[in-house]
């Protein structure tokens, strides 16, 4: 977090760049108001990049044209009706919007627009006070009418008016609160996250397409765990991903097993700095299979005679889970995909642990893994989250033996494009065969016979085909 002085010091060099100063300049000599506002604002008081640029004005989008056009290098206007003007002048793109009091019916989260006169009173409609603040251009003067600054010094995410006003006009604004939760690592406010829960069930009428989308970005937040922990507070979770609430399962005194739903907070929170760690940016994929990795186990418990609680198959389940949450969120289909197979997946490493793997064994789990191999890394060691530290590092070193030798073979094999020693052309020629279904099986003999035994050169190949081929009949 900036100090204010060192934020506004940041602040002024932006406005007094050439391309916005010239701007700026112009909507004065116009008569008009020009502000920048929002995230730019927000940004420069966290010390954070600013990129996009949002300013506001009092002038009609007829005027905000008739001033930007004769100096912009581009401009559009496809958010007309909203009041949004887009210009491109040199190395900056700006979006400048009219002064918006909008109303709402309560029914849909599309609002009527309203353009309005003040700068105030375009502020506090916004989400949250600290993105309710704004910087008036040229005299470059902070306008904070719901005191953005003290909650962003605080860690305080707060909503301008009354949340249940806020929230009640559009209900997209509760997964806001917590994706920036989760961006910011900011504590919501006790009204607002009160105010969510009274209001869950209007998220209902915000389309699937904008839930998944605040979904997404929440997972790719720094601190999405974190995010995910107020989605689930606020009963948001049960509307929009209730298998994730569902993991509370009730834990009773002779059944002790851990907590599924904070197994699979943390797991996700480990998940995230090992990412990190190897060197990979935020990703979708990872996070989610992680945070859905355990869904599958309400529906499978089991208390079992001696006391103890099995989770059998949870990982079939689960995956069959995710993919149906993940497809009605509208998920495009390769991530959907993606996420089953690490969750059907992601309990084959125990096998290894208890005992060491053949390299039969071994070639087959990156087989099965493919393209997803590194995430089954990660998601397997994320998953290890016991406190006993003698078992986390018995199972860590597991899993360092286990890459160590997949790293070995790959560098003797090319595990990573195992393929039959003889390709289908070979074995129609052999066992003088037309394409079709024994040519599949042949094929698909010889691949087990690679993983089995490892690479054998033309001719063994070929002798092992001839000597299952007169096995067959």
């Amino acid at each position: 977090m900036e100090s204010v002085a060192a934020a506004l010091a940041r602040l002024q060099l932006l406005a007094t760049g050439p391309e916005i100063s010239l701007l700026a300049q112009r909507f004065a000599d116009a008569g008009h108001e020009f502000a920048l506002v929002g995230g730019p604002v927000r940004d420069a008081f966290l010390g954070r990049v600013v990129s996009d640029l949002d300013f506001t004005t009092d002038a009609t989008p007829d005027q905000i044209l008739a001033i930007v056009a004769p100096v912009a290098d581009a401009h559009w206007d496809i958010g007309r009706e909203f009041g949004t003007i887009g210009a491109r002048l040199g190395e900056e793109t700006v979006e400048i919007t009219t002064y918006r009091s909008d109303s709402y019916d309560g029914a849909t989260r599309k609002p009527v627009v309203e353009f309005g006169s003040r700068l105030e009173d375009d502020l506090t409609r916004r989400d949250f006070t600290i993105n309710a603040m704004a910087l008036r251009l040229p005299e470059c003067v902070l306008v904070d009418p719901a005191g953005g600054v003290e909650d962003l010094l605080a860690g305080v995410l707060r909503t301008p008016g009354a949340p249940q006003v806020s929230f009640g006009d559009d209900p997209l604004r509760m997964m806001r609160a917590a994706r920036f939760t989760a961006q910011l690592g900011f504590r919501l406010d006790d009204a607002a996250l009160a105010a969510a829960v009274e209001l869950a069930p209007s998220i209902d009428i915000v389309s699937r397409e904008r839930v998944s989308d605040e979904l997404r970005k929440l997972l790719l937040a720094p601190e999405a765990g974190r995010g995910i922990r107020v989605l689930v507070d606020s009963g948001i979770a049960e509307r929009v991903l209730p298998e994730v609430p569902a993991l509370r399962l009730e834990i009773d005194e002779h059944a002790r097993h851990k907590d599924v739903y904070e197994h699979s907070l943390t797991a996700l929170d480990r998940a995230i700095v090992l990412e990190r760690e190897r060197g990979h940016p935020p990703t979708l994929v990872l996070r989610l299979a992680v945070l859905l990795h355990d869904i599958g186990k309400p529906e499978t418990r089991k208390i079992e005679p001696d006391g103890s609680v099995t989770f059998h198959h949870h990982d079939v389940l689960g995956a069959k889970l995710a993919a149906r949450r993940l497809r009605e969120l509208r998920f495009d289909n390769d991530t959907v995909k993606a996420v089953a197979e690490l969750i059907r997946l992601h309990l084959r490493f125990f096998g290894y642990s208890e005992g060491r793997w053949s390299d039969s064994a071994v070639r087959r789990y990156v087989r099965d893994a493919g393209d997803l191999l590194e995430w089954l890394h990660i998601l397997s060691r994320a998953d290890v989250t016991t406190r006993n530290q003698r078992k986390s590092g018995a199972l860590a070193a597991a899993y360092d033996d286990l890459e160590a030798r997949i790293a070995a073979l790959a560098e003797e094999e090319e595990l990573a494009a195992i393929r039959p020693d003889l390709d289908g052309e070979q074995i129609m020629a052999i066992l003088g065969l037309k394409p079709g279904r024994e040519v599949g099986d042949a094929y698909r003999f010889l691949m087990e016979l690679r993983l089995d035994e490892g690479s054998l050169g033309y001719d063994i190949a070929r002798s092992r085909l001839l000597e299952w081929w007169a096995a067959r009949g």
